[in-house]
């Protein structure tokens, strides 16, 4: 089984800019591509983990949250010949948290902090949870990590400094907490031989 480093998109990868509705408007954060890089150099399977319930809330397609995926690899390799081994995201939410469009409306162990985008990719590719690393902005990426068995990290990009403040969602502990996603691949670097 190999080891993973899964990735939060919006505060991890590309700037937090809420509800993304133009293609234009998703840009990475500065250093993100190097660091994906650096997990691709080592052979560290790398895998996006995203919450999208843009579809649900009605504001646009799953065909716009895969156009903003294609754009977000795009990206990565444009700039430092980055790569994405899978991508995984949620587009479902239950109508108590604000779902609307019946297709989507529901509830699903997919949707973080469950663990079944987790258990999905481990399923399809052979991951090593227990050995894994899960990197985000929110306490949910965080409460994934701990509830799947990996190591979470918070970056303090995107909400992360908001969470640590307890301005946004709930309190959480964090295994390590990085300034962005090159300084959590530095420590995943560092704890990957452990």
């Amino acid at each position: 089984m190999k080891r993973a480093v899964f990735l939060d998109r919006d505060g991890v990868l590309n700037i937090e800019a809420g509800y993304i509705h133009k293609l234009e408007d998703l840009h990475l954060i500065p250093g993100t591509a190097k660091a994906v890089r650096r997990l691709n150099d080592r052979e560290i399977f790398c895998c996006l983990v995203s919450n999208q319930s843009g579809p649900a809330r009605g504001y646009y397609p799953v065909s716009h949250v895969e156009a903003l995926h294609q754009r977000l690899c795009l990206l990565l390799e444009k700039e430092a010949g980055a790569r994405l081994d899978a991508l995984y995201y949620c587009p479902y939410l239950s109508e108590s948290e604000g779902g609307t469009n019946p297709e989507f409306t529901r509830y699903t162990t997919w949707r973080k902090p469950n663990t079944g985008m987790l258990v999905a990719a481990a399923w399809e590719h052979d991951l090593d949870l227990q050995n894994s690393f899960m990197v985000g902005d929110k306490a949910t990426d965080v409460d994934l990590a701990h509830n799947a068995g990996c190591t979470g990290i918070l970056v303090q990009t995107g909400y992360g400094e908001s969470v640590l403040s307890g301005e946004y969602q709930h309190h959480t502990k964090p295994d390590f907490i990085a300034a962005n996603l090159a300084a959590g691949v530095e420590w995943i670097l560092q704890h990957f031989d452990d």
